[in-house]
């Protein structure tokens, strides 16, 4: 069953699923046929020869390496790691270090560096791991938010990929004979990579799952595993599916793949979901479990591979075989009373092993992880928040979930550091970022979201998560021992804050005239399908701006090049005295003007405010979609009850070093120059940032820094 587009998880992320899309969409959000076009022998074939091809040069480049880079650099220091933990935030770090739970992250502190890090404006992870990987504020890298705008259809689309098919033809000179289509994968994000320049200065990098790296770059010298936006099997952001013998309630919206089964004596079949096939009808794969009431076990089988799991435990990863592609899934038996059966399935995920596209670098590289450690989670948005979300999960089943996924990058980042004794090493985990998520109204009681759902018995996950991370430190000290040489590293993109109230931006800026809509229409459902354009002059989508529906940019705009600074100004002013009136707090801490604060080639084409929201609210689960809905505000009583999509000053991320730093008030932008400054190279003069290590390097031409707000913000604000 195709999901609905009310039922699209509003938000990031966990998934603009396409599926949900009408036809006409399916371009705009994901693949959809492009992977499987991209499947078939072909990969096979290509990725056999691309294995030959390294074993055979290997031994050459290996010499060239050595001659080439004889006196080109003169590198500070051997080798440089940096953990990345997405949304681990300081002021609940230096909360759990004053309070004992982190003793080894209080001793990197003490003989190194902690502090803040002035995270991205907008503070978001897209954003700010793209500004962390370019030394660039979003005005120079053209990623704003997961989403932007399609000016010409104003429909949602990812901001930094773009994958699908296009025609293919033989040229004959006189006439073009068609010849089927060819997948292609585009990558939106700017500027470049510090490693791909690293790389160039024969400075070897192993790259894995920094978010906004798919499709994967091309760059010498070194190994790079795609994460934020890889999508799955079905071309989404993430489509999990949910089988149950329970009919579904009417009315109720759902956020996934929802089947209705049938136990038949011990056995449930169904089928799982994959790619559309040639007929444009998307492909199946049968798979069947048999219950064994006695043991509370179940047994798995697809295309006959069985596994045998007990009750709420996972499968591990089986392979999906679809017509000319595999896929990979993981299997949950949620529910289990009598016959009343619930099994959650995760998003059917690109196989490693036999990868639909590309998603990594070289492409062999993800086969080598696979045939090292087994099959591993692909999927950008890896642990299914919006599964919790719509409850068809609870909060046990996302835990281990997300331990295991966890897991499987540790294995990865072992690997990483010993075969890395030289060069840059980075290895990003975002267990982190999504437990805070899904976890941040247990340290609120009276959390709107708390409404009906279990408060004590995961009271304690958040202080858990940073202790656990503390242990984790220690083992990567372990491995890496005490070689002076070594700079270790541990950041974070942004920190967190609560998200108790939505704020619907659009019914707002439809009370205030400046968005409407069609004549007797008094909402308007996803994607401003009742939005008249022709009158309208700002309206809002995604998470972290307001567009303006300008002449010359939009397809239906209104508003001319002069009129624009006026109207920012004005919306700009009347943001700033908002007040909710059931918390009785302003809502924006302040509306940033985006020209005023970007001065980059791509800041035409970004929102033209950017919200700054003050602790607690956010933009409405509707608003992010395009909605326009009755009330401005509504209690957020999601799971997903923490956020960062505020004013940056509020939520900057963290940083240890196993050294003392002398720069201050350290951002996230000052990662890239401080990486190529290590290693002896050049940095470009269009990097925004400072090398940490040596702040008074002089750049020659450098734009004016001005990549975040949270620069100024104070450690007060940080805590």
């Amino acid at each position: 069953m195709l999901i609905r587009t009310s039922h699209l998880p509003r938000l990031l992320l966990p998934a603009l699923l396409i599926v949900g899309l009408a036809e006409p969409a399916l371009a705009y959000i994901g693949p959809g046929a492009g992977i499987a076009a991209a499947g078939s022998l072909l990969v096979l074939a290509s990725t056999f020869l691309l294995a030959l091809g390294i074993i055979l040069i290997w031994p050459i480049k290996a010499v060239l390496r050595v001659f080439t880079s004889l006196g080109k650099n003169k590198a500070k220091v051997k080798r440089v790691i940096v953990i990345g933990l997405d949304g681990f935030d300081p002021g609940l770090a230096q909360k759990y270090m004053d309070e004992g739970r982190m003793p080894n992250f209080k001793k990197l502190a003490e003989e190194g560096h902690f502090s803040p890090l002035a995270t991205s404006c907008p503070s978001i992870s897209p954003v700010a791991w793209s500004s962390y990987a370019t030394g660039v504020d979003a005005s120079r890298h053209n990623i704003y938010d997961f989403l932007t705008r399609d000016p010409c259809s104003y429909l949602p689309v990812l901001s930094s990929s773009e994958v699908g098919t296009q025609p293919r033809d033989i040229n004959l000179g006189f006439a073009k004979i068609p010849f089927g289509s060819k997948a292609f994968y585009r990558f939106l994000q700017k500027s470049q990579p510090f490693w791909k320049i690293l790389g160039a200065n024969n400075v070897w990098s192993s790259i894995i799952r920094v978010p906004i790296t798919f499709p994967p770059q091309k760059f010498k010298n070194g190994t790079l595993l795609s994460g934020m936006c890889v999508p799955d099997i079905q071309g989404t952001q993430g489509s999990f599916a949910f089988y149950s013998t329970a009919k579904r309630e009417s009315g109720i919206q759902f956020g996934g793949q929802q089947y209705t089964v049938s136990r038949r004596g011990n056995k449930v079949e169904s089928a799982l979901t994959g790619p559309p096939g040639a007929d444009g009808a998307r492909m199946k794969c049968p798979f069947s479990v048999e219950f064994d009431d006695s043991k509370r076990t179940a047994t798995f089988t697809i295309e006959g591979d069985s596994h045998t799991v007990g009750y709420r435990e996972y499968t591990p990863w089986m392979r999906v075989p679809f017509k000319g592609l595999t896929g990979i899934v993981r299997l949950y038996v949620h529910e289990w009373e009598g016959d009343r059966i619930g099994i959650y399935a995760t998003p059917v995920n690109i196989d490693p092993d036999s990868p639909a596209m590309p998603i990594s670098h070289p492409f062999v590289y993800s086969i080598y992880l696979a045939k090292l450690f087994g099959p591993f989670c692909t999927l950008g948005l890896a642990e299914d928040t919006w599964a919790l979300n719509e409850r068809v999960v609870d909060e046990e089943a996302f835990l281990k979930q997300a331990w295991n996924i966890f897991e499987e990058r540790k294995l990865m980042l072992w690997d990483v550091l010993d075969k890395t004794k030289r060069g840059f090493a980075t290895v990003v985990f975002d267990t982190t970022d999504r437990i805070s998520h899904m976890f941040y109204r247990y340290l609120d009681p009276d959390h709107p979201a708390n409404e009906g759902k279990d408060t004590e018995i995961h009271k304690n996950v958040i202080p858990e998560l940073y202790a656990k991370m503390d242990d984790f430190l220690l083992e990567v000290q372990e491995k890496i021992g005490d070689d002076p040489d070594t700079v270790l590293m541990v950041i974070s993109d942004h920190g967190f804050t609560n998200f108790r109230r939505g704020v619907n931006l659009n019914t707002w800026l439809k009370e205030e005239g400046y968005l409407v809509l069609k004549e007797g229409e008094e909402t308007s459902p996803d994607y401003f399908r009742t939005v008249d354009w022709e009158k309208t002059r700002a309206f809002t989508l995604g998470l972290t701006g307001i567009f303006i529906n300008r002449k010359g940019r939009e397809a239906q705009g209104t508003v001319s090049k002069e009129e624009l600074p006026g109207l920012c100004k004005e919306i700009k002013d009347k943001l700033e005295k908002l007040v909710d009136p059931v918390e009785d707090k302003h809502v924006v801490k302040e509306a940033f003007i985006t020209r005023q604060l970007h001065s980059g080639p791509y800041a035409d084409a970004a929102p033209d405010l950017l919200i700054g929201y003050n602790r607690g609210f956010r933009h409405s689960w509707d608003c992010a979609t395009g909605s326009v809905s009755r009330e401005i505000f509504s209690d957020n009583t999601k799971s997903w009850s923490g956020d960062h999509c505020v004013d940056p000053r509020l939520v900057p991320g963290v940083f240890w070093c196993n050294r003392a730093v002398p720069a201050e008030n350290p951002e996230l932008v000052d990662m890239a120059p401080t990486m190529l400054d290590l290693f002896g190279c050049d940095i470009p003069p269009y990097m925004q940032g400072k090398p940490l290590f040596n702040p008074d390097t002089p750049a020659a031409n450098k734009p004016a820094k001005t990549t975040s707000p949270a620069a100024s913000g104070s450690q007060k604000e940080a805590s």
